[in-house]
């Protein structure tokens, strides 16, 4: 489902080297644009809504031109709690549609609605090679801003959650796939079959790398099993790279595959976002796959929002610094005091006794 970075985070690029020990961000770290999800979280105290809309269109060949016209609407809430590199996440696309069956001579027109997703789950950062900050070189630019291969070592993290839909038995939409009640008649067969029932809660958990490179760009993999307990298990991977181009403004270009028995794809995607402040950003989003069976495309337009209760960390080295300051300003503080009084002492010691 919709999520991001996606990376995609759209100033995340230029403020990594603030990251530190923590995960939190002067700016909005959000997953949209984009259907993949970064490695790191919003930050602990953090609450972070990302929502949209989508428009999609499919047609297929071997269902007689049969098309479905729909709008999904996303959800996704992002708490990041108990530890920085914590996230609670839900993520929920609930999909209304037009679905015109062209198999018979009339073709019929039937409006339907369910859960594309409806998702619980924690996140946890594993690996974090940002951790330890980098020195800056004072004396080169190319030095502090040119390629390292060390850049491409991604930070990890994993995401396991379960996906619950208590409407399942009714859903038109079995295991992900929009066509999933209808198939191609041959002999006696007819136009509509049962399908089978999808499980009404099913585990799901995705393997996130993300990686940082030449200061303004961001990889980002994420590798997914979705479904686990039921009939059709989904393995899905997505591909996302990000460019911020102007401390306001990213793009990014996305590849998702998705694999199983009952519905298979290859998805390319492309898009922007804009940021509006600190705690808000906007985007949008064209999609489309390179099959007919079924032909799909998309547009996607969103936000996201974030309220910010974060409390500073504390690094050890800068409190240390602090109180190693304070003191050195209260030695100078006594030294002063100290010469002023043996001034005074050494003053009065030269006066001439009176007569």
């Amino acid at each position: 489902m919709f999520q991001i970075k996606k990376p995609l985070l759209i100033i995340f690029t230029i403020c990594f080297s603030s990251i530190g020990f923590c995960q939190y961000t002067e700016q909005i770290n959000s997953n949209r644009p984009g259907y993949s999800i970064g490695a790191f979280s919003v930050g602990k105290g953090v609450i972070q809504l990302e929502t949209g809309f989508e428009l999609r269109n499919y047609e297929h060949s071997s269902f007689n031109q049969s098309t479905i016209n729909g709008t999904v609407a996303f959800l996704s809430i992002r708490w990041g709690f108990l530890l920085e590199q914590l996230e609670l996440t839900y993520d929920g696309s609930y999909m209304f549609d037009q679905f015109t069956n062209k198999l018979s001579n009339n073709p019929t027109e039937i409006k339907r609605s369910g859960f594309l997703q409806n998702f619980l789950g924690i996140k946890y950062l594993i690996y974090d090679p940002f951790k330890k900050e980098e020195e800056i070189n004072v004396y080169s630019w190319k030095a502090n801003n040119g390629f390292k291969l060390k850049h491409l070592i991604p930070a990890i993290s994993l995401t396991v959650g379960v996906n619950f839909d208590p409407f399942s038995e009714e859903n038109p939409y079995p295991y992900g796939d929009v066509f999933g009640t209808l198939y191609k008649p041959e002999f006696n067969q007819t136009l509509y079959y049962v399908a089978p029932s999808p499980t009404p809660l099913t585990l799901m958990g995705t393997i996130a790398t993300q990686s940082h490179f030449l200061g303004t760009w961001v990889f980002v993999t994420n590798f997914s099993l979705k479904r686990y307990l039921s009939e059709f298990i989904e393995k899905t991977y997505i591909i996302t790279l990000t460019h911020t181009f102007n401390p306001l403004w990213s793009v990014y270009i996305e590849n998702q595959g998705i694999f199983s028995e009952r519905y298979s794809d290859n998805i390319l995607r492309a898009g922007a976002a804009y940021l509006i402040g600190d705690n808000l950003q906007v985007e949008g989003t064209i999609g489309a796959n390179a099959k007919n069976t079924p032909n799909f495309l998309s547009i996607n337009a969103g936000a996201s929002y974030r309220l910010d209760f974060h409390k500073d960390f504390k690094d050890p080295k800068k409190i240390e610094k602090k109180k190693l300051k304070k003191e050195e300003k209260a030695l100078k503080k006594s030294s002063r005091k100290l010469k002023k009084q043996d001034k005074k002492r050494n003053k009065n010691a030269r006066k001439k006794p009176k007569q």
